[in-house]
C-alpha cells in the first residue's frame, strides 16, 4: 500500500490496482500553432507542466505501474463531433479545419499526437475520446475493470475542462481519484485554482489533490 499526504486527507492506493491517467497532452493544445493557440490562449502555461508530468511518468514506469494516455480526437468525417461542439464560439480555426499541424483534433493528424516528451511506450493504453470526459463513448471503463483498477492518479490538460470532467465521471463510476496539482494546468490560472478547490471540497467529494513531489517520493520510497 502506498500512502501520500494529500488534500483534504491522506490518499492510499495499491499500485497494481491503480492507473496513471494522463489526459490530452497533445500538440494541438500545448504547442505553438495548435488549436489552443488559435483560440487565443497562451500555450506556454501548458508547456510548463511537461517536465513535471514526465517526472511522475518516469517514477510510475520505474515501479511498473499501468499508464493510460488520452487524446481528444475525432473521426475524419466528424461523425462523432456534434455541431454544438464544432460550431461554438468564433475561433479562427474549428475542429476538422486544416491548421499548421494538420486537421484540428482529428485522429491520425500530427496535431492530435501526444507531445514527444510524453509519448506512450509499448504496453501503455491510448484512448481516443470524442468528448471532454475520458469515459464518454470510449472503452476506458471496460479496460480499467478488466485490469482490476480501482484508483486513478490523474494529470493533464485542461484542468477545468477535460481533467475535471474525467474525475467527475470516474467518481460516479466508483474510482478513487487523485489529481496531481502541478501536473495539470489551464490557460486560465483562476480556473485551475477553482477546480482544485472544488475537487477536494467537502471531504474529497470528487477526489484528492497533492503535489507531484509527494507522489514521486512515495513511489520511490
Amino acid at each position: 500500500m502506498i500512502e501520500i499526504a494529500a488534500n483534504p486527507f491522506d490518499y492510499s492506493f495499491e499500485l497494481q490496482k491503480t492507473a496513471l491517467l494522463i489526459i490530452d497532452m497533445q500538440r494541438d493544445f500545448i504547442e505553438r500553432g495548435g488549436f489552443g493557440e488559435t483560440l487565443g490562449n497562451d500555450v506556454t502555461r501548458l508547456q510548463a507542466i511537461v517536465p513535471t508530468v514526465r517526472r511522475v511518468l518516469d517514477a510510475w514506469r520505474e515501479r511498473g505501474g499501468f499508464v493510460v494516455h488520452t487524446r481528444e480526437a475525432h473521426r475524419p468525417d466528424l461523425s462523432n463531433c456534434p455541431p454544438t461542439k464544432r460550431l461554438r464560439g468564433n475561433p479562427t480555426l474549428r475542429i476538422g479545419d486544416r491548421g499548421p499541424m494538420g486537421r484540428i483534433l482529428i485522429a491520425g493528424e500530427p496535431g492530435s499526437e501526444i507531445v514527444r516528451e510524453l509519448a506512450p511506450v509499448d504496453g501503455e493504453l491510448v484512448i481516443d475520446k470524442p468528448g471532454k470526459g475520458a469515459f464518454y463513448a470510449t472503452a476506458l471503463h471496460d479496460e480499467l475493470q478488466r485490469r482490476g483498477v480501482t484508483h486513478l492518479v490523474v494529470m493533464g490538460v485542461t484542468t477545468e475542462v477535460c481533467v475535471q470532467t474525467t474525475l467527475r465521471e470516474a467518481n460516479d463510476r466508483g474510482y478513487e481519484g487523485l489529481l496531481v496539482e502541478d501536473g495539470t494546468e489551464s490557460y486560465f490560472p483562476e480556473f485551475k485554482a477553482a477546480t482544485l478547490a472544488m475537487i477536494r471540497a467537502q471531504g474529497a467529494i470528487v477526489g484528492w489533490t497533492a503535489p507531484s513531489e509527494r507522489l514521486i517520493a512515495a513511489l520511490r520510497a
